[in-house]
């Protein structure tokens, strides 16, 4: 029997999949639990659609993605920090103060988009990654300065 499962199931398949399973573990368990539906040409029309309106939308977020990326991809933030002999810095900028910072400017990116390839712990103007999607990412430069 065809189906098409409505969430993920271990070891059957991913949510979405078109597949042919045995008609007694489809009407028993897949089926009687919600996880599949049988494949009809309504069912398939139906998984069509939301297919093309979830590709949309990820589109549609791409492209608002892009707009932030163009506004912040040559802009600079700064940090005043404090220093101590041989203006070594006192701890060090994390992505959560990035964040915040960005936060201030009317930017809403969640810290976790936010890459650092080492800790910001010395001053001068560091190249950070933030990756917004999958296909959206950019470097921000970030100023340590006393």
């Amino acid at each position: 029997m065809k189906i098409i499962l409505l969430e993920d199931v271990r070891k059957v398949g991913k949510k979405d999949d078109i597949l042919e399973v045995s008609d007694g573990y489809a009407h028993n368990y897949l089926i009687k639990n919600k996880l599949a539906v049988p494949l009809t040409k309504r069912s398939k029309e139906v998984l069509d659609k939301r297919l093309n309106q979830e590709a949309q939308d990820e589109e549609d977020k791409v492209i608002s993605l892009n707009k932030i990326k163009k506004e912040l991809e040559d802009k600079t933030i700064s940090f005043k920090v404090k220093v101590g002999k041989e203006d070594k810095v006192f701890g060090k900028v994390s992505t959560k103060q990035i964040a915040d910072k960005l936060k201030e400017m009317g930017y809403a990116i969640d810290k976790k988009c936010i890459k650092l390839d080492g800790d910001l712990d010395t001053l001068g103007v560091h190249n950070i990654d933030i990756v917004l999607h999958k296909r959206v990412t950019f470097k921000l430069r970030v100023n340590l300065q006393k």
